[in-house]
């Protein structure tokens, strides 16, 4: 759900020449929202809220939702007063995401240079596919129309010369719109935004121009890079801003990014300090995140417990294991251990009912270290061992929680879950 300043001004008809235009970004709408729509079309026209609990945020919002002042990162318990009568539902991220692998599918049935941002948004380069395609905008009108008829969700296109000024025109395009931004035209089109418009400049860097006397685009290309230097207190960044500020943007579009982490995490409903309530979500966020992990066939050697405390305060502590894994039954107990450390607490005193020392907002755990699964890797002595005595050797465990992966395949994720005996 896309947050950043429209303009009505910008969204018309800016000509007809695609040359050099091949950049397109699609931009999912109310991506969360609309496929919670699409699965229950009951629920259309209504204005339905992704977020629940006290004090969870909204994720994302249909856009008979947006009337009400309702956005995303919002606390659901002001979405709640502000729209009363919405329709909250849980985030479903397993569900989101199998239905961004497919439409992303459908990006690749034109070309493979795809470059996925986020769960709902994406770049293409098309500048290969235009031997087989008439132009930019039919590959756009394309995607359109057949993302809409295979999933019943929309989405929207920009089409421009760069990943900046396709990013800005997909995002006034919305909803369900597309604009393309020819390249003699790109300065222009830029230049009756917001600063806040361009991707990287955030809060922080919009209050020092502002107190240059920068607010727009347009003012900002008056303004040298040398001074921008000094405004930002960063070269790159000012060269970055210099460069946009003209509808210039010098990025690629790259295909393939390697994952760098997988991670869940869950804010309980009241601050914690029992042990048992927080390895409990340990263990479910170990059981989504190794999950997660087979299902895209990667293993994973570092894990990273993440805890927020009462006072807001974060704290994050790592453990690299011997090897690495995508099993529940391995990463638990490292977790544990890990959370133990955090809180200076003696070894297995967490799994045996100790108070934790400080009460606890949120916990999670992610994986990083990533690894293609499919390379081999030997058993230690010990494995064998233990697979001779009947043990839970990391293999035996992963055909456990294979099977557990079938079963939530066919009746769904909350169908089954992982139950651990404490040692």
């Amino acid at each position: 759900m896309s947050t950043s300043p429209r303009l009505a001004a910008v969204r018309r008809d800016w000509g007809h020449d695609e040359s050099g235009c091949t950049i397109l970004h699609i931009d999912m709408d109310a991506f969360f929202a609309s496929c919670e729509i699409a699965r229950h079309p009951e629920l259309k026209g209504r204005p339905v809220i992704i977020g629940t609990g006290t004090r969870s945020v909204v994720s994302a919002a249909s856009y008979e939702a947006r009337p009400f002042g309702v956005n995303s990162a919002m606390p659901t318990a002001t979405a709640r007063r502000l729209c009363p009568n919405g329709v909250f539902l849980p985030v479903d991220m397993a569900y989101y995401r199998s239905i961004s692998r497919r439409v992303f599918d459908v990006f690749g049935q034109v070309t493979d240079r795809v470059e996925r941002v986020s769960v709902d948004e994406g770049y293409m380069d098309v500048s290969a596919a235009l031997r087989q395609w008439d132009s930019p905008t039919a590959i756009g009108a394309w995607i359109r129309a057949e993302v809409e008829r295979r999933f019943g969700l929309t989405c929207s296109v920009g089409v421009a010369s760069n990943k900046l000024i396709a990013k800005l025109a997909s995002t006034n395009a919305k909803p369900n719109g597309m604009l393309l931004v020819p390249m003699a035209r790109q300065a222009e089109f830029v230049q009756l935004l917001p600063v806040r418009s361009i991707p990287g400049i955030g809060p922080a860097s919009a209050r020092r121009l502002e107190q240059w006397g920068v607010t727009t685009v347009a003012q900002l290309a008056r303004v040298d890079e040398r001074r921008l230097t000094q405004i930002t207190g960063s070269a790159a960044q000012a060269h970055r801003m210099f460069l946009a500020a003209r509808g210039i943007d010098e990025r690629k579009v790259v295909p393939y990014t390697p994952e760098k982490s997988i991670g869940s995490e869950h804010t309980f409903d009241t601050d914690t300090a029992d042990a048992g309530t927080v390895t409990g979500l340990l263990l479910r966020c170990c059981d989504t995140v190794a999950s997660t992990l087979r299902r895209r066939g990667l293993m994973a050697r570092t894990i990273t417990v993440k805890l927020r405390f009462t006072d807001l305060a974060y704290a994050t502590k790592s453990m690299t294991l011997d090897r690495p894994t995508r099993t529940a039954g391995v990463m638990y107990p490292h977790s544990v251990r890990i959370l133990e450390r955090m809180l200076d607490m003696p070894e297995g005193s967490a799994v045996h009912g100790a108070t934790l020392p400080r009460p606890i907002r949120l916990a999670g755990v992610s994986a990083s270290g990533l690894c293609d699964a499919s390379a081999p890797m030997q058993a230690t002595f010990d494995d064998i061992m233990a697979e001779a005595d009947g043990g839970g050797t990391p293999q035996r465990l992963g055909r456990a929680e294979r099977a557990l992966d079938s079963i939530r395949e066919k009746f769904g994720d909350g169908s089954v879950r992982l139950g651990l005996r404490s040692s």
